[in-house]
């Protein structure tokens, strides 16, 4: 897919409308594709997807992403960060569930696909799975129940 031509009617469509999200395909009870473009410096705090694992591939541009260790202390859990990759044009990445990550783009514009597992809509506003961070005082931890 990162290797498709841009004169691909669909990849074109994609790279000349630019849209925040949008829904490839669906595989019903089961996959979903995603494509998102992504502006310079737009980042997206610590989070994990649930019971979903999940697949970014970049078609162009840079993504940047930190992956988290949550250490339990006496001001709740917190996030340690653990490792940063980079992925550049035609690189792909999987996480698994439960992965906590937070991602940065690097480049002034970037088309990022994401491969998940399910809904991943459905898992976070329906079934609450998905667990976004909060920042405190500089650091990130889980948030209070």
């Amino acid at each position: 897919m990162t290797a498709s031509p841009e004169a691909e009617d669909w990849l074109a469509t994609l790279v000349a409308e630019r849209p925040a999200t949008r829904e490839l395909h669906r595989e019903p009870g089961s996959f979903m594709l995603l494509a998102h473009a992504e502006q310079g410096g737009l980042y997206r705090p610590p989070h994990d997807h649930g019971r979903a694992w999940v697949v970014y591939a970049v078609q162009s541009g840079e993504l940047e992403i930190g992956t988290y260790a949550r250490v339990a202390g006496p001001d709740g859990d917190r996030l340690v960060r653990r490792e940063t990759t980079v992925l550049k044009t035609g690189n792909a990445q999987a996480y698994l569930p439960g992965d906590i990550h937070d991602t940065r783009c690097l480049t002034p514009q970037a088309l990022v696909f994401r491969f998940t597992e399910r809904d991943l809509k459905h898992e976070d506003q329906v079934d609450h799975q998905i667990t976004r961070f909060v920042e405190r005082d500089g650091e990130w931890f889980a948030p209070i129940a």
